[in-house]
């Protein structure tokens, strides 16, 4: 076989899978599209009516018994974001019928107040929708893989207006130190159509209005004191949504009777810290954080715990949108301590503790270069990686592997995976 013929040969192979993709990626993308910004107009309207109707806050613990009525009926108890980063790692199926429990449960949550956010519901339809079609058209277990990871970006794109972030987030997410880079093409054909999609129903992309300082040798260091202090707000996020998560079942162990007192429990919190101000996501806080510089100094301890009191009983949504506030409300206090604008410093709290959260670091600094036009890059990238480097081995998925090391440029062993993985469990 001469040179030309194996040339022939990978460039056939190469467009058959090419086809392959494209063929995934279009219905893919047009589907999660459709969803996701269906899904997002009826959190948005949900959120808008609670804003109307106070009195809705007070059904909360009614919403909590129609949400687990629901995970019973479709037999979807337990499964979450977790299971769909296991479907990408190991394979494991996802049941399809998590599409409309995760989207009736999180819109009911934001309807009636619980603190939750919404990508961990755009993770978990995606990925479900991404397997699921995999499976139809009879992709190998691989490929099935990768249709999952479409899935979960062109969903995440539907949400949040931001193409690039979301493939490589999908991509990353599963296994810290590994890419799968063969899912690129495919996760983010999937994710542009899906952001089209939301631009035709007229839904406008997460954007905030940014004015940077210089880079210099001053601010680098401030930023470098804020991405530490964000490292220790996101390792307190984490644990405080953990041991949540872990105690209050082994204190009621009745998911029924959890869901209604973790409602009440709720209600009686919003009084306490202030109602509206941290129910539902929060990206009134949030904007006014960035684009005014205006956040109290409990807002983000306030966050919180109502998130992991939230989440811990039973209600449905996701923690990626609450540590966006409580990166911005953080960074809005802290930064001008430390000399730094405050609106600056909530783009740099916003995006850097997302990032030691999810352990995620370039698709967190494609998200500042998407969210804030690419006003302040390098300096909020200069943050997110001090973040991550001490942000600890554990975030807020369980199933997440580390297969380097954060802090040494080695692989890490199978028993230190193991023993990392025990700890966080």
């Amino acid at each position: 076989m001469n040179d030309f013929d194996t040339f022939r040969r990978e460039a056939e192979a190469a467009l058959r899978v090419a086809l392959q993709w494209f063929f995934l990626a279009v219905p893919m993308g047009l589907l999660c599209g459709f969803l996701g910004t269906l899904f997002h107009l009826a959190v948005e309207h949900a959120t808008e009516l609670r804003a109307a109707q106070p009195w809705l806050l007070f059904l909360l613990p009614v919403a909590g018994l129609l949400i687990t009525a629901l995970y019973k009926v479709t037999k979807c108890e337990g499964v979450g974001t977790n299971n769909v980063l296991r479907a990408v790692q190991s394979g494991e199926p996802v049941s399809i019928l998590l599409v409309p429990a995760i989207f009736l449960g999180t819109v009911l949550t934001h309807l009636c107040g619980g603190s939750a956010g919404r990508e961990g519901a755009a993770l978990q339809m995606g990925g479900s929708i991404g397997w699921n079609l995999g499976t139809l058209l009879r992709l190998k277990d691989h490929d099935r893989r990768t249709a999952t990871i479409s899935g979960m970006a062109a969903f995440f794109s539907a949400l949040f207006g931001t193409p690039l972030a979301a493939a490589c987030f999908a991509m990353m997410v599963e296994d810290v130190g590994l890419t799968f880079t063969s899912a690129f093409v495919p996760a983010f054909t999937s994710a542009l159509i899906a952001y089209g999609c939301s631009l035709v129903f007229g839904i406008a992309p997460t954007h905030f209005a940014l004015t940077a300082p210089e880079l210099n040798v001053r601010t680098a260091l401030l930023v470098i004191l804020l991405g530490v202090a964000c490292a220790a707000v996101s390792r307190l996020f984490c644990y405080t949504l953990h041991f949540m998560e872990h105690t209050v079942p082994k204190l009621l162990p009745n998911p029924w009777v959890r869901v209604f007192a973790g409602g009440v429990l709720v209600i009686g919190f919003s009084y306490l810290f202030g109602v509206g101000r941290y129910n539902g996501a929060g990206m009134s806080v949030i904007i006014a954080a960035v684009e005014q510089g205006q956040a109290l100094p409990w807002d983000f301890l306030c966050k919180i715990f109502l998130t992991a009191l939230t989440l811990a009983c039973g209600f449905k949504g996701g923690e990626v949108v609450p540590s966006f506030f409580v990166g911005a409300t953080f960074g809005c206090v802290v930064g001008p301590l430390l000399g730094l604008p405050a609106g600056f410093a909530a783009a740099v709290g916003l995006v850097s503790i997302f990032c030691g959260a999810t352990n995620a670091l370039i698709p967190s600094i494609l998200l500042g270069f998407e969210l804030f036009s690419g006003a302040g890059l390098e300096l909020i990238a200069l943050g997110c990686g001090i973040c991550y480097m001490l942000s600890g081995h554990h975030g807020l998925y369980s199933s997440q592997t580390f297969v380097t090391n954060k802090l040494r440029s080695e692989y890490m062993s199978h028993k230190w995976r193991v023993k990392v993985k025990k700890a966080e469990e």
